[in-house]
C-alpha cells in the first residue's frame, strides 16, 4: 500500500503537466504554387541561356557565310557555281588505295578541293589533278587550311606515273552511286570535268566550271581566297 501511495504524487504531477506538441508550419497553397512557378521560370531561363551559348558558338560560322553569300558587292562576281542548298557529305564508306575502309565523313575538318576520276586517269584527269595541286600551292600561307582529295570512282589500278602528282593528296575509292549522293556535274558535263569545293563541315558548296584551264584557275583562286578570308575567324589548319 505504501508503494501504491508513493506513486500517486508522480501520477498526479504528470496529470497536471500540460501536453506539449511541436507544430511544423505548412506552406500555404499560394506559396506552393509560387514555388512551382519559380522553378518553371528557372528552367525557362536555363533554356534561354543554353540557346544563347549555342548561338554565340555558331555566330562566327553564320557571319562568315552571310558575308560571303549576302553582303558581297554586286561588282564581285563568283567564278564557281554556288551550290544551294549545300550537300552534306553522305554516311558512306570509302576505301584507301591499299583497301582499308574509311568513312567518307572522315574528310571533315578541312577545306577540300576535290577531283573525281577513274583509276586509269586519262589526260583530262591528269589535267584536273595538276590544276588541283596548283590551286592549293598558290594559296600561300593559307594552303595548310586546304586539302586535295582525289575520289576514284572505279576499281582500276592507279598508274605509277601519278605518284608524284598525288603526293600529299588524299586518295579514296568511292562507288559511283555513293558519289551521286554528294557531287554532281553541271548539265551536259561529266563528273570528272569539274573541281569541287567542300567546306570544313563536309558540305559541298561550290563547283568550278568544267574543263578549266590555267587562265580560269586564276579566277578559281580568287574564290578560294575569299572563302578562306571569310572563314578565318572559325577555321584553323588541321582537323
Amino acid at each position: 500500500m505504501s508503494g501504491s501511495n508513493s506513486s500517486r504524487p508522480a501520477v498526479a504531477a504528470l496529470a497536471d503537466e500540460p501536453l506539449g506538441l511541436t507544430v511544423h508550419s505548412m506552406p500555404s497553397p499560394d506559396e506552393a504554387l509560387g514555388g512551382d512557378a519559380n522553378a518553371g521560370r528557372q528552367r525557362k531561363r536555363g533554356r534561354w541561356q543554353m540557346a544563347l551559348v549555342l548561338l554565340c558558338c555558331a555566330a562566327p560560322v553564320i557571319a562568315s557565310y552571310f558575308t560571303y553569300y549576302v553582303i558581297r558587292p554586286q561588282s564581285r562576281s563568283v567564278f564557281g557555281e554556288l551550290i544551294d542548298p549545300q550537300r552534306p557529305v553522305p554516311a558512306v564508306q570509302a576505301r584507301t588505295p591499299d583497301g582499308a575502309i574509311q568513312p567518307l565523313a572522315g574528310l571533315k575538318g578541312q577545306w577540300l578541293i576535290v577531283a573525281v576520276g577513274g583509276g586509269a586517269c586519262d589526260k583530262l584527269c591528269e589535267q584536273q589533278l595538276y590544276l588541283q595541286r596548283q590551286l592549293r600551292e598558290t594559296l600561300g600561307r593559307e594552303k595548310d587550311r586546304v586539302d586535295r582529295v582525289w575520289l576514284v570512282s572505279d576499281d582500276a589500278p592507279i598508274p605509277n606515273r601519278l605518284q608524284a602528282a598525288l603526293e600529299g593528296a588524299t586518295v579514296l575509292r568511292v562507288s559511283s552511286d555513293a558519289l551521286a549522293q554528294w557531287l554532281t556535274p553541271a548539265s551536259g558535263a561529266a563528273i570528272g570535268e569539274h573541281l569541287y569545293v567542300v567546306d570544313p563541315m563536309g558540305n559541298w558548296m561550290m563547283r568550278f566550271p568544267a574543263r578549266m584551264d590555267l587562265k580560269s584557275a586564276a579566277k578559281a583562286k580568287r574564290d578560294l581566297d575569299r572563302l578562306l578570308r571569310a572563314s578565318s575567324s572559325w577555321d584553323q589548319p588541321g582537323r
